[in-house]
């Protein structure tokens, strides 16, 4: 199943049976403060240079959010998607919990988006699905209800599907439905890693759904979050993952993802990782001539 988006000039496929799409995390104000505090101000060059760093770094989409207190969401995310659509072509994953700034958003969005993000909540439902159909895009469906986020993963599954099945209702084909299984952080509960790893497998095998998730998040809490998430991207591969929302700046991330494709045989005769081995090479030559010099 091939889950497509796209900018006005780049077009990126969602698929098992491709590379792994990264979703660069980066233009996100929760817990930057710097970047909240210019945002705030309407300042939007720390957001362009995010954008452009990440797209350097090997994300393929890129997610923007504007979730700030005491500001007009859907003004500011709209100026922010602006901004990345002046320096970068990478699709981008529009991310707000405000109806209206995903409505204000889509409307100026060039391309087709990722809307991110959908509940199982009946009210959600009702209010995103046809703003999603509407400007024909994309949306992340969070297996998650009125309920809270179960710890079974059958009963993840099971709102994973009734977000398929009223997509459909709504006209939204189940390939542009990408499901969110949660990640939770381990550090809060110990088996939250497994119940998303299993909830991926059933989803992957009963469904077969693309999906995604903030891989970051299994870290939350604990020293040495980049291997920790890194560690966590090759395990979720394996059962099923075809994208994550995460930081493409960190070593370790983009070389787990780059591994996990190999080992995956997404990356024949390893022309990718030994082409990104040879530029990392060239990279430290040229920085120690210029030590040097």
């Amino acid at each position: 199943m091939d889950t497509v988006v796209s900018s006005r000039a780049r077009e990126v496929v969602i698929s098992i049976e491709r590379p792994f799409v990264v979703i660069g995390e980066r233009i996100n104000p929760t817990g930057r403060k710097v970047l909240a505090a210019e945002m705030t101000q309407g300042r939007m060059d720390r957001v362009r240079a995010d954008a452009v760093a990440q797209a350097a770094a090997g994300a393929h989409v890129l997610d923007v959010n504007a979730g700030l207190p005491l500001v007009d969401e859907a003004e500011l995310l709209v100026a922010a998607i602006k901004s990345v659509m002046e320096v970068t072509d990478a699709p981008i994953c529009i991310d707000s919990s405000v109806v209206e700034a995903l409505e204000a958003a889509l409307g100026v969005y060039e391309g087709k988006a990722l809307v991110n993000s959908v509940t199982g909540e009946e009210e959600r439902l009702e209010r995103i699905l046809p703003l999603v159909k509407k400007h024909g895009a994309a949306v992340i469906g969070m297996a998650n209800d009125e309920t809270g986020i179960s710890m079974i993963p059958e009963e993840r599954l099971a709102i994973a599907r009734r977000i398929v099945e009223r997509a459909a209702d709504h006209g939204i084909p189940r390939a542009d439905v990408v499901i969110d299984p949660i990640a939770m952080t381990v550090a809060a509960e110990p088996q939250a890693g497994l119940v998303t790893l299993e909830t991926m497998r059933l989803i992957r095998d009963q469904l077969g759904n693309n999906m995604t998730c903030g891989a970051s998040n299994v870290s939350f809490g604990l020293p040495d979050r980049g291997l920790i998430n890194a560690a966590f991207l090759p395990l979720a591969m394996s059962a099923g993952l075809t994208c994550a929302i995460t930081n493409p700046l960190v070593p370790e991330i983009r070389k787990a993802v780059l591994a996990g494709d190999l080992l995956l045989g997404h990356d024949d005769y390893a022309m990718r990782w030994i082409g990104d081995y040879r530029a990392s090479q060239s990279n430290y030559v040229a920085q120690a001539g210029a030590v040097k010099s």
